[in-house]
């Protein structure tokens, strides 16, 4: 090596100074390539430009030197031997940085898509559908992108065919052996196929999993992480939501219906309830502004049961508006009505002093009964 070193240290020392010059203008040119993209974007706030500057950093740190050494490497005073290894090793890293490229612009897809389709607007069911899509196919792109990239790496090693010949020969075997042992990797790939197409689900829809009440925050490649009502995460495979039920409350519309139980005496006003929650969901913007009604749903020996139903506009407002109505009907009762809170009836028994059989009744005032008598009984 040394000796090699020693022969050719002039062609050598030009090509590793070319090499350097070569690697110094791709980076200048990198540089300049950038402060045009930032500036662009600084003045016209576009998308891509953002997008490109945001993704676009690691990749292009290694493509320009790449390119930059393939044009100047045929002209370089170099033995063939190390020609051929250095073309061998750039060409490797060139496949790795197109690779990384391609990742580059399906990202930068991302980005528009996620601009033009926002799903932190009311009427989101478009935009949700189609991030639900290109986020399921964004991660499948990325490991087909991947398996390619390190296939044509390895093809360029004159061993490969060899290995390949092998592997082609004992596919059969292969295909078995690797398709038991990644039964739940693969089931999982063709879910997340399935649940970008037919979309059970989509992005920030609201589901009730496993008894947990939350959002669809994430769908990866192989799981589904749903955002519950209290900040925790819940993580689940993507082959869950084909073989379990669940619901979604936000499947084709955003809008919900809302309702609260209220448990009153008989003696309530009905249509006195009914014109205060008129009143209530006229005056908050959580109320849709389509259904407002208080029916009597139900009753038994003491109590009437109300049902104040109201609409939404999506799942949040919903639980708002159920439990800004339901306070305000109590205080509404407490201070007009509070006479039509729930109450017990009893009826009193007393034996007086000669025997005779007393009763005194608990009306709707509440009076007492001659309860310090020793002899009393409660019917």
């Amino acid at each position: 090596m040394i000796q090699f070193i020693l022969q050719n240290w002039r062609p050598l020392l030009w090509s590793a100074g070319i090499l350097v010059v070569a690697i110094a203008a791709a980076y200048v040119a990198r540089a300049i390539v950038f402060w045009a993209l930032k500036r662009f974007d600084r003045r016209k706030g576009d998308v891509v430009g953002h997008s490109l500057v945001k993704h676009g950093k690691g990749p292009t740190r290694w493509i320009f030197p790449l390119l930059a050494i393939l044009c100047v490497l045929p002209g370089l005073p170099l033995p063939h031997n190390l020609m051929s290894a250095l073309e061998h090793i750039t060409g490797i890293g060139l496949i790795a940085a197109i690779a990384w490229l391609a990742i580059l612009l399906v990202d930068v897809t991302s980005d528009v898509l996620s601009d033009r389709y926002r799903i932190d607007v009311a009427d989101n069911l478009m935009a949700r559908r189609v991030q639900t899509q290109f986020q399921v196919l964004h991660h499948i792109v990325v490991v087909l992108v991947a398996v390619i990239a390190v296939s044509v790496m390895l093809m360029t090693f004159p061993a490969i065919n060899h290995i390949g010949m092998s592997v082609l020969a004992s596919a059969g075997l292969a295909s078995l052996v690797v398709g038991m042992a990644m039964k739940g990797t693969l089931e999982n790939l063709i879910a997340g196929v399935q649940i970008a197409f037919t979309q059970p689900f989509r992005m920030g829809d609201a589901v009730v999993i496993e008894g947990e009440w939350g959002w669809i925050e994430e769908i990866g490649t192989m799981f589904v992480v749903v955002r519950i009502w209290d900040l925790r995460r819940l993580v689940l495979p993507l082959s869950y939501f084909l073989q379990h039920s669940f619901q979604n409350w936000t499947r084709t519309s955003a809008e919900l219906l809302g309702y609260t139980y209220l448990y009153t005496d008989y003696t309530v006003p009905v249509d006195a309830v009914r014109a205060e929650l008129r009143r209530i969901c006229e005056s908050t913007a959580l109320w849709g502004g389509k259904v407002c009604g208080v029916q009597v749903s139900d009753s038994d020996r003491y109590t009437m049961q109300l049902r104040a139903l109201m609409d939404a506009r999506n799942s949040g407002d919903a639980w708002d508006l159920r439990c800004l109505v339901r306070e305000k009907l109590i205080d509404f009762l407490q201070k007009n009505y509070p006479g039509s809170l729930p109450r017990y009836r009893g009826e009193f028994e007393t034996t007086s002093a000669n025997g005779a059989l007393q009763k005194e009744e608990n009306g709707p005032q509440g009076g007492r009964g001659q309860a310090m008598l020793p002899e009393t009984s409660v019917r």
